[in-house]
């Protein structure tokens, strides 16, 4: 590790096509991985959270086919490719659970996937807040259902396939069946059995199970 960046909501830290020497662990906040058309329209592929890499896969591909932008405020430590092939060749170990990361978040993306393609918009929604609760928890940032989602409705649509009319009132919906209430950021989830069950949530694709790699 070379440098720890702090960088604003909204900063694109990686661009379509640009080759890259580098890759950046996220150690505060939230960013992105999206694919974007011309017209402007956003498609976030991953949200992801503390600990985890974004663009791991660039150390091989040394470029790659989406952005990455930050979501909220972020603090980032950014590892040069020299360092993790070092890594990669003294510690395999380390290697395999570099590889894994990317395993998972191609796990991640075919649920994603599955959301955008099938899953009605209220399942959308509380599909993604069960995973971002679960994902949080593992490094600590989530407690008892509740946690901060430093997100905008717009976000939250861009992820989820929907509008922010349409993010909004789903979210009203959930409110409303005592479910899940986001306000101010801050998510509290107040009946899990019911949303997991509304989303049909099942956190196997996480792979959260303790096996030897």
């Amino acid at each position: 590790m070379s440098e720890v960046r702090e960088v604003r909501a909204g900063k694109v830290l990686v661009r379509h096509g640009a080759p890259i020497h580098e890759s950046t662990l996220l150690v505060e906040g939230i960013i992105c991985r999206y694919k974007d058309l011309s017209s402007g329209e956003r498609q976030i592929q991953e949200l992801h959270v503390p600990g985890d890499f974004a663009d791991l896969h660039g150390f091989l591909l040394k470029r790659l086919d989406h952005n990455i932008a930050s979501v909220s405020r972020a603090v980032l430590a950014i590892v040069p490719h020299d360092n993790l092939k070092r890594i990669t060749e003294d510690h395999p170990h380390l290697a395999r659970m570099l590889w894994f990361s990317t395993m998972l978040d191609a796990s991640i993306q075919r649920e994603t996937i599955l959301s955008v393609g099938r899953r009605t918009a209220l399942a959308r929604i509380a599909h993604l807040i069960c995973e971002l609760c679960i994902r949080l928890q593992v490094v600590g940032l989530s407690e008892g259902g509740r946690f901060a989602l430093p997100l905008t409705q717009v976000d939250l649509a861009d992820a989820s396939g929907l509008t922010s009319v349409h993010v909004n009132r789903m979210l009203k919906q959930l409110r409303d069946q005592e479910m899940v209430t986001f306000r101010n950021g801050i998510v509290d989830i107040h009946d899990w059995k019911r949303l997991a069950g509304a989303a049909e949530f099942d956190p196997a694709y996480l792979h959260l199970d303790f096996q030897p790699r």
